[in-house]
C-alpha cells in the first residue's frame, strides 16, 4: 500500500539551504542600485553641496533633505555584501567570510547613524556622528582584512584575481590618506573607493555565479 503524504508536509518541511547561485544572482543588481543611488543622492542635494568635496555620508547627513537616498544606497550595498558572504561561505577563507559579514553590518550601521550636517546651523547629534564614524572605520578595516585573506587563498597563479585584490587594497589604504590630506577632492576620492569596492564584490559575485567548471578557474585567474 502506498503511503499518501499529508497535504501540509511540503509546507512544514525545512526549506533547505539556499543555493549559492540563488544568493549570488541578487548581488550585482543590488550593487548597481547602490551605485546609482550614490549618484542620485549627490544630484538631489541642495545648492552648496559639491560631490567633489563632500562625502557620500554627508549626502546622508543628519536632518538632510533627501538624505534617505544615500542611506538606502548603504542598505543596498550592505545587503549585497551580506548575500555574497553567505553565497561564498564554502569558497572564501573563513577570515574573509567573517570580515565581509562585519563589513555588511558596518554598512547597515552607517545607514542607521548619520554623519554630522554639512550645512551651517543644522541640528547636530555628536553621538550619532561618532557612531557613524565607528561603523565607517570598521568597514574599512574589515574590507582590507577580508581582501588580504582572499588574496592569500588564491595562490600565485591567480594573476587577474590577485591584481584586483591589490588594486582594492591600494585604493582602500592609500586613498584614505589622500582623503585626509587633500583639499577639494575628498568627495571624489571616497567615490572612487566605493567604485573599486563595487568592482571587487561584483567580480566575486560572478565567480559565485559561474558553473563549477573551468569557468571559475578563468575568473579566478
Amino acid at each position: 500500500m502506498t503511503n499518501t503524504a499529508h497535504p501540509l508536509d511540503l509546507l512544514l518541511q525545512p526549506a533547505g539551504s539556499a543555493r549559492l547561485r540563488t544568493l549570488a544572482i541578487a548581488v550585482i543588481p543590488l550593487l548597481l542600485v547602490s551605485a546609482a543611488l550614490v549618484v542620485l543622492a549627490a544630484w538631489a542635494m541642495p545648492e552648496g553641496y559639491s560631490w567633489l568635496v563632500l562625502s557620500i555620508s554627508e549626502s546622508a547627513a543628519q536632518a538632510q533633505q533627501h538624505g534617505w537616498i544615500a542611506r538606502l544606497s548603504f542598505l543596498c550595498f550592505g545587503s549585497a555584501v551580506l548575500l555574497l558572504s553567505l553565497a561564498m561561505r564554502g569558497r572564501w577563507p573563513r577570515l574573509t567570510y567573517w570580515c565581509h559579514l562585519v563589513f555588511a553590518a558596518s554598512m547597515f550601521g552607517s545607514a542607521a547613524f548619520s554623519h554630522s550636517p554639512w550645512q551651517p546651523g543644522a541640528p547636530n547629534d555628536p553621538v550619532e556622528d561618532f557612531l557613524h564614524s565607528v561603523f565607517a572605520t570598521g568597514m574599512g578595516f574589515a574590507f582590507c582584512t577580508g581582501v588580504v585573506a582572499r588574496f592569500i587563498q588564491r595562490g600565485p597563479g591567480a594573476v587577474i584575481g590577485r591584481s584586483v585584490d591589490i588594486l582594492a587594497l591600494l585604493v582602500a589604504t592609500a586613498l584614505p590618506l589622500l582623503l585626509a590630506s587633500s583639499f577639494g577632492v575628498g568627495g571624489l576620492v571616497q567615490r572612487v573607493m566605493f567604485g573599486v569596492a563595487y568592482l571587487w564584490y561584483g567580480r566575486e559575485a560572478l565567480i559565485g555565479l559561474a558553473e563549477p567548471t573551468g569557468t571559475i578557474a578563468t575568473l579566478e585567474g
